[in-house]
């Protein structure tokens, strides 16, 4: 699917090299070559993406009573992935380009001619005839288990986490009571052998997924929870601050809708330059499907029993699946901006994270280092780190260390002056508007927590 052309411009070069410098995300297994596309999250990105993930379970799980939390394991047995029809259908069609060993999707548009033709051309090293026929791949990463590796024990590494969710249908609803309509959210990893992986941590082979199932009755009102879950999505990227000008709503054509699927709708956000208009979020009304399907393969029953009407049924399900890596990049890319500041020759790159998903939440730095500044310093920010992630920062000039924390998406910077021994006041700095407040050094830590909702 051709992505929505982009009024934004293309940052992904300079967020990764910001990235990497920071300590937000590295190159898997950097000292040997690398790993394609699996990439390490630092210091600095496993807190903004912990954030995010925290920011969906509260959303999700803790502010309702009609979603069950779950932590499914990622090795499933291997019918769960014949039932799922991934075994059969999760594949891809490929062709190998002889000449240079490179790989690409038969469907590639910039291939020209017909594979495995003479008149077929290789899009990489412009060799005429070298491209093979295409052939099937499976897009699940095959392993096995126990000691010995022969057919009867191949498992697979699961390419989403939602059949987590299907297969424990009774055992959650039977164990917390609840009455459908009613969900089951999880957040995990999954995996997935991709063909064409790519733009930094938008496609990866690894990746995390924070999914809901919701349960709902297929005679009541279905479809009503559907535009229901759609709009409590949006409402929630929106929440974030992503800027509403770059999501959207891309409704699946028939083409791109599922056998088995009544209606599915991608929340795209534009990442901007040719990329442009990508999924961070599929909203999907999945029907009676999977647990149908698990149902015959199982030969266990995965009926709802509605007590008060004396009926069984299985629950058509909706589900929410949102990309945790693709929505970190989101906020990256939505956050960076270079800006000239009033007065200097240099200027500044921010990234206006929201403060509640910022890494670090405040910045602790004594002007210079004497007269006692450093210990009033390392005095508060020890205060402040233990109601939040705080950096102390001593080495530089002040502007350089205002710099640094700017780049990080730090939205307070806290300044420990020459006056401060004297009547207990620190100059704190908003990252955004660049205001100065003088505060009572003991009110610092309420300061800052009033403006992170907290």
């Amino acid at each position: 699917m051709a992505s929505t052309p982009s009024a934004h411009p293309d940052v992904m070069e300079k967020l990764v090299s910001l990235c990497k410098r920071r300590g937000f995300i590295f190159q898997s297994s950097e000292i040997y070559g690398g790993t394609g596309s699996v990439w390490d999250y630092g210091p600095l990105g496993v807190e903004l993406k912990r954030n995010l993930k925290d920011r969906w379970w509260n959303a999700m799980v803790r502010s309702r009573d009609d979603i069950e939390g779950l932590d499914a394991a990622i090795l499933m047995h291997p019918r769960t992935w014949e039932a799922s029809g991934h075994v059969a259908g999760f594949t891809d069609p490929l062709v190998d380009c002889r000449n240079c060993k490179k790989r690409f999707r038969a469907d590639d548009p910039k291939i020209k001619g017909t594979p495995g033709q003479p008149d077929a051309q290789c899009p990489a090293c412009g060799m005429k005839g070298t491209l093979s026929e295409p052939r099937m791949f499976n897009l699940m990463f095959k392993t096995f288990m126990g000691p010995v590796e022969e057919s009867a024990s191949v498992v697979y590494l699961r390419p989403e986490t939602a059949q987590g969710i299907y297969v424990n249908f009774l055992n959650v609803q039977q164990s917390t009571r609840q009455k459908v309509p009613f969900g089951i959210a999880q957040i995990g990893k999954a995996f997935r052998n991709e063909i064409t992986p790519g733009n930094f941590i938008f496609r990866t082979r690894e990746f995390e997924q924070m999914e809901m199932q919701f349960f709902v009755d297929p005679e009541k009102d279905h479809m009503e929870w559907f535009e229901y879950w759609k709009a409590q999505r949006m409402a929630w990227h929106l929440s974030l601050g992503l800027d509403e000008g770059r999501l959207l709503f891309h409704q699946h054509t028939p083409e791109e809708l599922a056998h088995y699927a009544r209606a599915a709708f991608d929340i795209q956000f534009d990442f901007g330059g040719t990329l442009g208009f990508q999924e961070i979020e599929g909203v999907h009304h999945r029907g009676d499907f999977d647990l149908n399907r698990h149902q015959e393969y199982s030969g266990k029953k995965l009926e709802y029993f509605d007590q008060p009407n004396n009926r069984r049924f299985v629950p058509f399900v909706v589900e929410t699946s949102v990309g945790a890596d693709r929505t970190a990049l989101a906020l990256l890319v939505n956050g960076y901006r270079e800006e000239t500041v009033e007065g200097e020759t240099e200027g500044r790159v921010v990234l206006g994270l929201p403060a509640q998903l910022a890494p670090v939440k405040a910045g602790v730095f004594p002007l210079v280092k004497k007269d006692g500044m450093p210990e009033f310093a390392e005095k508060l920010a020890k205060e402040l780190r233990s109601a939040f992630p705080v950096f102390y920062d001593e080495s530089g000039a002040i502007g350089r260390r205002y710099r640094r924390q700017d780049e990080i998406g730090t939205p307070f910077c806290v300044t420990v002056d020459g006056t401060s021994n004297e009547d207990n006041t620190v100059t704190i700095r908003d990252r955004d508007t660049l205001q100065q407040v003088r505060v009572d050094a003991g009110k610092v830590k309420g300061w800052i927590l009033e403006r992170l909702g907290t």
